[in-house]
């Protein structure tokens, strides 16, 4: 049976790990601006994926992977030597796509904005269609 509990630990765990290597030992000068967003274990410990950002363009991107690529025998015998399992669980690097929807989302936020606008100026010279007050009661009635 599966320890979530013990997994999600161990994610978090190995997400402090890899940040404080990273920043403390490796010395990799195409390392960019990476920040640790995540990590996840499987259900058996064996896997580790760790979810990462980088401040800067594609090349700074591609830069970083393959430098986190060649720190991978570091940062896995780091994990191993301060989480101290049974068996130390392999690595996996994923860029975060977490800037790249952010930057949709104001995007999408700004034309609902520009849309808005649009309506509301049509709509401050706008006039009823038929009478002003259509639920008035007549007088005359």
């Amino acid at each position: 049976m599966t320890d979530h509990a013990r997994a999600r630990k161990l994610a978090d765990r190995i997400k402090v790990v890899v940040a404080e290597t990273l920043e403390r030992q490796v010395k990799d000068p195409r390392l960019g601006f990476v920040t640790i967003t995540d990590a996840r274990v499987t259900a058996d410990l064996r896997e580790a994926t760790v979810f990462y950002t980088v401040l800067g363009d594609e090349a700074a991107r591609t830069d970083t992977a393959a430098a986190l690529e060649s720190a991978k025998g570091v940062l896995r015998s780091e994990v191993g030597k301060q989480t101290q399992v049974r068996f130390t669980p392999s690595l996996t690097f994923i860029l975060d796509g977490v800037q790249d929807n952010v930057r949709r989302i104001d995007e999408l936020i700004e034309k609902a904005h520009a849309a808005d606008a649009r309506v509301h100026e049509v709509a401050a010279g706008a006039s009823p269609a038929g009478d002003p007050d259509p639920y008035r009661v007549r007088e005359s009635e």
